[in-house]
């Protein structure tokens, strides 16, 4: 049986699975899904259950059970209570490259254990990676498998979907894509726990895309001047533009920066804790808001496609596989939209 827990307008409840033995108790965390937010978008759902049925890795978030009423579908998930990546490295009196390096060993094990089974996460980003405990020494574990893909033998995907500032140029510039893009954003992940602020910003939207196809990004003095060339160099062959010369996991992880010794051990946490709550302190609402920007992206590119005339790529929903139409276009990304929005509730 469960027992819930938490305020009844939330999305994500915590709550209490017990066994038959009532004095067994285990904490779990509650993801609830309204089913009227889902009426045509079931395949959307199921997605994210194939996908976590599939999935045992310590660092990745588990899928207990799933239980449904008339009105809402519950999926018990592993609890995961540490707090948020960036929280814990403000948090902390001490943080180096090492620490960000063992940081990143743990997202590219997770991350190719989820490649080998032909899983794109899609969504990599670092409100998805969640700490599992409030241990000092706890593992990182990624969470929210919404955006996930399966892929077939041989398959591309050319869906809209992510968060900017984290997607890759391919996904941008709607070109068919593969696992690649996640190495992308584990690359951006990587530059931002090094110095505490995005490769890619800037206030006006198209100026931002541009420079996240073109791949144009600087390690910036002096927030730069005390990280090594290892550390920028394994940077450099996460964020390379061209996908087929990107590295993949398994090549990230021979890297000397994660396997060897060239992380520094030099304190660089009031430096990167102070850009963090510089760049990360915005409003969630502010960010969801964001969101917005790649879906009037992708809608421009979808018009400019109809008018050019039939398109090479066509792209495809996480819903309903190929679209046959810009109104479907429209109505799968708005729906992507509304599943990165309800992410800033949780």
């Amino acid at each position: 049986s469960c027992v819930l827990s938490d305020s009844a307008v939330s999305h994500t409840w915590k709550g209490s699975c017990g066994s038959e033995e009532k004095r067994t108790q285990r904490l779990v965390a509650i993801k609830c899904i309204p089913k009227k937010a889902l009426e045509g978008k079931e395949n959307n759902i199921e997605n994210e259950i194939a996908v976590l049925h599939r999935i045992k890795h310590p660092n990745i978030v588990s899928l207990e059970d799933i239980f449904e009423s008339t009105s809402h579908l519950y999926l018990v998930m592993q609890l995961v209570s540490g707090g948020e990546l960036f929280d814990r490295i403000v948090e902390k009196g001490f943080y180096t490259e090492r620490d960000a390096s063992q940081l990143i060993h743990q997202i590219l094990d997770a991350v190719k254990y989820l490649h080998d089974m032909g899983i794109v996460h899609r969504d990599l980003k670092p409100e998805n990676l969640l700490y599992y405990s409030m241990d000092e020494d706890s593992k990182i574990m990624i969470s929210d498998f919404g955006l996930s893909k399966i892929e077939g033998a041989g398959s591309v995907m050319s869906t809209a979907c992510g968060t900017p500032g984290y997607v890759a140029p391919e996904v941008l510039a709607q070109k068919p894509y593969s696992k690649a893009v996640d190495c992308w954003s584990i690359g951006v992940i990587s530059y931002i726990l090094l110095c505490g602020y995005p490769p890619f910003y800037d206030e006006n939207d198209a100026k931002l895309f541009e420079q996240i196809l073109k791949a144009e990004y600087e390690f910036d003095s002096p927030y730069w001047d005390d990280i090594s060339d290892s550390a920028k160099d394994f940077i450099c062959h996460l964020m390379e533009k061209d996908p087929l010369k990107r590295y993949t996991c398994e090549l990230a992880l021979q890297h000397p920066w994660i396997c060897g010794d060239t992380a520094l051990d030099k304190n660089i946490h009031e430096s990167v804790s102070a850009q963090i709550k510089k760049n990360f302190a915005k409003s969630k609402w502010k960010q969801a808001f964001n969101a917005t920007a790649v879906v009037r992206h992708m809608r421009k590119l979808q018009l400019g496609t109809s008018l050019e005339g039939p398109s090479q790529i066509t792209p495809t929903s996480p819903c309903h596989g190929h679209l046959a139409d810009s109104d479907s276009f429209h109505s799968s990304i708005m729906f992507s939209l509304f599943k990165l929005i309800c992410l800033f509730h949780y």
